[in-house]
């Protein structure tokens, strides 16, 4: 175990989480939501500190990232427990769940990271469970990480606190962040969470590094037009640039429904794009990933078989606008 960041010592010897918005005040000998942060003898421990339950070299586009450094790959590293609770939880049995684990320090996460660099990694991301519950040892192979020069992505819930993600920024280059649904109560019913904490994470990581927004889409929860395109307009005011990953749900853990359909993907994307230039449509296979111009439609970064072939430059080959393809966004 490894004693937590951002907590306070309470009553009769209970404490007060102040990682996430869920404050959770928690009494001696339990833990708190996330299942992973628990009170021995009036301090806060991390349960899951160097627990590695998954360990893989992904492309960079899987997490998905696919403005930051397109066709390279990273060291994925997850453990388990999460802060929200959704209930169509694709990865439910890392989040909801205690899989086996393997200890993995931040030095030798780091070390392995460097021993991959000659197959394209070009550093460490923090993804498959949900990284804000794995705080302190995500801070610690970062700094580990940034000091050997490789990159640091997270992806996450963006329900996190203000001041432990301010943090955070200091040594994060990329981060995918789940805005679930521009919903308040499907957050509440859902996912056990709210929505306010998580718009605001994307507000403050837009400042400090390159970020792009995934969105599962629920048929008959989050799916609604409407709501796509006001999640659309409201990115788009922090940058238009930002691009959106609307990806198709499947049956999973406590949701039955059946996987979202194609068209509605392929009409979510085009309300999207009234708003942002760069929208995509994942968890598709074939679905066509290409990135093009905002301006006139030309082909900017072409994807197949995981492979690019070109890369994105300061403008436009056939019409010369300029193009940001990497944040920060402002």
């Amino acid at each position: 175990m490894r004693e937590a960041l951002y907590y306070e010592a309470g009553h009769d010897g209970a404490v007060g989480c102040r990682l996430c918005p869920k404050g959770c005040e928690i009494k001696a000998a339990q833990s708190g939501a996330c299942r992973v942060r628990r009170n021995d003898g009036g301090r806060l421990y991390s349960l899951n500190y160097g627990q590695c339950s998954a360990c893989a070299l992904d492309p960079l586009e899987k997490k998905p990232l696919y403005h930051f450094s397109p066709g390279q790959k990273v060291l994925s590293l997850g453990t388990f427990g999460c802060n929200m609770s959704c209930r169509y939880c694709q990865n439910w049995t890392l989040s909801q769940q205690e899989p086996a684990t393997k200890y993995l320090s931040p030095q030798d996460a780091v070390a392995l990271a460097l021993r991959y660099r000659e197959r394209g990694n070009i550093g460490l991301a923090y993804t498959y469970s949900e990284p804000t519950v794995w705080y302190e040892y995500v801070w610690d192979t970062a700094q580990a990480a940034r000091e050997e020069g490789l990159k640091n992505v997270v992806v996450t819930n963006g329900f996190i606190n203000q001041e432990p993600l301010k943090r955070w920024l200091e040594v994060i280059d990329a981060i995918n962040i789940d805005v679930k649904a521009f919903n308040k109560e499907f957050y509440r019913k859902i996912c056990g969470a709210e929505l306010t904490p998580v718009l605001k994470c994307v507000e403050m990581a837009a400042r400090r590094c390159h970020v792009e927004i995934t969105t599962l889409l629920v048929p008959g929860h989050n799916d609604d037009l409407a709501e796509v395109e006001s999640l659309a307009r409201w990115l788009a005011g922090i940058n238009p640039d930002i691009p959106l990953h609307l990806t198709r749900y499947h049956p999973d853990y406590q949701f039955t429904a059946p996987e979202t359909p194609l068209s509605m993907l392929s009409a979510a994307q085009e309300a999207a794009r009234t708003h942002l230039h760069y929208v995509y449509i994942g968890n598709v296979a074939g679905e066509e990933k290409n990135s093009c111009c905002p301006h006139c439609g030309a082909v900017l970064l072409e994807r197949f078989a995981g492979d690019m072939s070109a890369e994105v430059g300061q403008e436009c080959l056939q019409c010369g606008a300029k193009i940001q393809f990497t944040g920060p966004y402002l």
